[in-house]
């Protein structure tokens, strides 16, 4: 049987800083209001295009694996924010890498894209369609946010994450997985303004309406992913107890509080770093978890929980086996162009363009 091992890891954090307290300059909130309802203390704001974020990001996956560029069969390209519909931004960080033999294709299932991805890119492998695949998860919400909307404005930032994947006869990488969505309930979750549905309105990318209830996503949240934790558990027999690490999507403290109750996990089992990054959307969960690699807390061999969920409402889990390597074969140099501007500069020139 052939398996889809996760061999390299990398992510692309741009590195404008917005706080608590710069939002605060221009909204009704403050530190302690934002902090004790989301967990959240900081964002990344980008000074490029999510396909410059992405393509970083792969390179960092593809030295982490000692690969080159030219081994990647397939890019699948997770996100809301892409920078262009047609052609796809897969193919522009196809460019920007020089995969010329990769195949391309992009993701939209909101905050659940990179994982939609992984779980596309997995299947080609193991019904030996590619034997290599790149997954990226990656946002710029910055562009298109509604800033003076404290209700979501709050939430989310930018950033882009990478994985390798490549066909292995060991039994690793996605062993099983669960996806689904909520269609009846994609109303609440919404960014209006942004679509060909408006295009007779002569609304410009950017010029948007979030609808955003939060309780309701709440609710739809921690059901939809204990939901598909659940149907994972019962694919595989696994035990709870025998999950080593769970790395959920990053979206509210008190979701992932919740739903690791429900699930009865102990809470040092679950990765956290929402109080860095806030949502960053598609590139959340994946982000989470090169950082969990990177700190120690994925071991050889270990199993993962990945549950997620997205606007749609979309929601999904993975259950990984991670393989025998935690530490990247090699580093890359490339970096992103130089910023010289704050991420409180960056937003106010969204929200004030000249």
């Amino acid at each position: 049987m052939i398996y889809a091992a996760i061999t390299g890891w990398g992510k692309c954090l741009p590195p404008a800083v917005l706080t608590n307290d710069d939002l605060a300059t221009f909204l009704d909130t403050d530190d302690e209001w934002i902090t004790s309802r989301t967990g959240m203390k900081e964002r990344r704001i980008s000074h490029v295009e999510v396909s410059e974020l992405s393509a970083v990001a792969a390179a960092r996956a593809l030295a982490a694996a000692g690969k080159t560029a030219a081994d990647v069969q397939l890019i699948v390209f997770g996100s809301t924010t892409f920078d262009e519909m047609c052609p796809n931004a897969a193919s522009n960080v196809q460019r920007l890498l020089g995969a010329s033999n990769a195949a391309c294709m992009d993701v939209n299932t909101a905050c659940t894209s990179g994982m939609y991805g992984l779980s596309t890119a997995a299947a080609m492998i193991k019904c030996g369609a590619i034997r290599s695949a790149i997954v990226i998860g990656a946002e710029v919400v910055s562009k298109m946010m509604e800033w003076s909307n404290r209700n979501v404005a709050v939430l989310f930032g930018d950033g882009a994450a990478a994985i390798y994947l490549e066909a292995s006869d060991r039994e690793e990488g996605v062993i099983a997985e669960s996806l689904g969505c909520s269609g009846e309930s994609r109303d609440i979750l919404s960014v209006q303004g942004w679509g060909t549905k408006y295009a007779d309105k002569k609304r410009p990318f950017g010029n948007t309406t979030w609808q955003f209830l939060g309780q309701d996503i709440f609710k739809k949240a921690v059901a939809g992913m204990s939901r598909a934790c659940e149907r994972v558990i019962d694919k595989t027999g696994i035990n709870i107890e025998a999950i080593d690490l769970v790395v959920p999507h990053q979206a509210n403290l008190r979701i992932i509080d919740t739903l690791t109750k429900k699930l009865k996990l102990p809470p040092e089992k679950v990765f956290i770093n929402i109080e860095r990054y806030g949502n960053m959307s598609a590139a959340t969960a994946l982000v989470a978890l090169v950082e969990a690699v990177e700190e120690g807390r994925v071991t050889p061999g270990c199993t993962i929980l990945m549950p997620a969920f997205g606007g749609g409402l979309t929601w999904s889990a993975h259950l990984l086996k991670w393989g025998l390597r935690t530490q990247p074969l090699a580093q890359t140099d490339i970096e992103l162009p130089p910023n010289t501007r704050t991420g409180l500069e960056i937003v106010n020139s969204i929200r004030n363009p000249a």
